[in-house]
């Protein structure tokens, strides 16, 4: 009893950081109206957080992954898990855009804007960070050494490493066992870290939106409102019309349950405008909710590159934001040929505040150069869509895995009918529970646990 007690307690001193984390936000927005230049000045603050989170992000992504392939026998059962969900992420990409178009030309956002010569530099110069061609994208995912896949923070790199290395440890069987369970404590020791940086929270939510509404102002937002607001109307439809009934209909799970039980960490996108920063954390609650370690050590690292949402209906919407604004609209063809351009190219966007703005300029370049300098105008309330980007594409992550492991079979029905209903809170203090269950594989098919 005084165990539970003890870890009760524990989990409540979480609550205070996240209401610290809303009353920083507060702030943040205060200080950025009230004194612009000193909000401005507080940028590094979110800068530093969300670099201290990006920190955590291979080493889990390399644990998980090893964890999830190396733990189960048979190689067929991740290649499965793998082509299900490329197979998910390129329908739902699809049907993004399709949402995107619809909207953008009932809206016909854009006209009657005039750009101006102070913004006209400013698409090249997001053109020149996004341009990168089809092949150095695929050798991109490549890296240098076996080690600095870990190094560098380049999410597919760490992807490759990890699935060679579980690979690996499943076809060693036996004598990799002990370093499976060495992995396993390096990943709790990781979780642990992870822990810790996130009390740094707070301090990094009120620097991050003190440096945004400094900069930003009110004339920018009243004067791009319409496209502002159709976006994020576009995004809430997205996640509960296509989302929540695909969810409903395919895993017969309520989208409202799964969104509450990640309200943490829609919090903390909205407060960093990075849906990495959440990355982490939804690796370990959808193992909490009883997803097996190979479908979620699978379906999230590869669903931040390429299952993006909220990119997708961003890049539709600026794109034809900034051709009617500049009073040259784009026709049907073009607006399919340009989007097709940016699917591709938009891998590996999700996770960092201004990548999707890169891509869209990067891809006006390519096919419309004229429009470059029309990127100009979204520049001010980038800031602003980012966050409902990461937080769709956050939230289409958590659908994936959640379908994926419903079409496979991993998933505990019983364990997610306790968490949603409150039975079996995820553990806050350590990011991990050691007594959860873990539905990896049938029991045949699985590593002996290790216990601490």
């Amino acid at each position: 009893m005084a165990g539970n007690d003890a870890a009760t307690s524990r989990r409540d001193r979480t609550h205070y950081l996240y209401i610290a984390v809303i009353v920083a936000v507060l702030a943040g927005i205060a200080v950025g109206f009230l004194a612009p230049e000193f909000g401005t000045a507080l940028k590094p603050l979110g800068e530093g957080f969300v670099a201290l989170i990006k920190m955590m992000i291979s080493p889990i992504i390399f644990c998980t992954i090893v964890l999830g392939v190396g733990s189960v026998r048979k190689a067929a059962k991740v290649g499965k898990v793998g082509g299900l969900a490329l197979a998910y992420f390129m329908v739902m990409s699809v049907i993004a855009l399709v949402i995107g178009l619809v909207v953008g030309n009932v809206l016909h956002p854009g006209t009657g804007m005039q750009i101006t010569e102070a913004l006209r530099g400013s698409g090249a110069e997001q053109a020149g960070e996004g341009s990168e061609s089809t092949t150095e994208f695929l050798l991109g995912i490549i890296p240098n050494t076996l080690v600095s896949a870990l190094t560098e923070g380049e999410v597919l790199q760490t992807l490759l490493v990890a699935l060679l290395a579980g690979f690996a440890l499943q076809a060693m069987g036996d004598a990799g066992q002990p370093i499976l369970r060495g992995i396993e404590h390096i990943q709790r020791l990781v979780f642990k870290i992870l822990a810790m940086v996130m009390w740094a929270a707070p301090i990094g939510a009120f620097g991050a939106i003190a440096a945004v509404v400094g900069a930003t102002g009110v004339d920018a937002l009243k004067s791009l409102a319409v496209i502002m607001i159709g976006f994020y109307t576009t995004c809430v439809l997205f996640i509960f019309g296509v989302l929540g009934t695909a969810l409903w209909l395919f895993a017969r799970v309520n989208i409202f349950s799964l969104l509450r039980y990640l309200g943490r960490e829609f919090l903390l996108i909205l407060s960093t405008s990075s849906s990495e920063a959440a990355l982490p954390r939804l690796i370990a609650k959808m193992e909490h909710l009883g997803v097996s370690r190979p479908v979620v050590g699978i379906t999230v690292p590869t669903g931040y590159s390429f299952n993006l949402d909220g990119t997708m209906i961003y890049l539709t919407m600026a794109s034809l934001f900034i051709a009617s604004a500049m009073g040259d609209p784009l026709s049907l063809a073009e607006q399919i040929g340009l989007l097709l351009f940016m699917m591709i190219a938009s891998k590996g966007a999700a996770g960092v505040s201004g990548a999707g703005l890169a891509t869209l300029a990067g891809g006006l370049q390519s096919h419309r150069p004229e429009l470059l300098d029309g990127v100009g105008l979204i520049v001010g309330i980038d800031r602003f869509m980012s966050e409902a980007r990461a937080l769709t594409n956050f939230a289409g992550n958590a659908v994936a895995t959640v379908m994926i492991g419903s079409w496979t079979g991993e998933v505990d029905r019983a364990q997610m009918k306790q968490v949603f209903a409150g039975d079996s809170p995820f553990d806050e203090q350590s990011f991990a529970d050691a007594e959860a269950p873990q539905p990896d594989a049938p029991e045949s098919e699985r590593v002996p646990a290790t216990t601490s």
